[in-house]
């Protein structure tokens, strides 16, 4: 079975185009995707959860 393929903070920052701070507001807002936290303190994102963020901030209005 492979595992999921997770996401660092750097990744979904240069992706996004935004900065870190950017991010950790957004998160602590409860406005970015969820996250996991590892044993050592860093964050990760699974690249399912990160997708599944993305297509729910379509704008199906426009």
């Amino acid at each position: 079975m492979a595992r999921a393929e997770k996401l660092t903070i750097a990744d979904i920052c240069e992706d996004l185009g935004i900065s870190r701070s950017t991010f950790y507001d957004w998160r602590q807002k409860g406005r970015a995707p969820r996250c996991m936290r590892l044993p050592n303190g860093d964050l990760r994102v699974r690249r399912a959860d990160y997708d599944r963020w993305l297509t729910s901030l379509e704008d199906l209005t426009g």
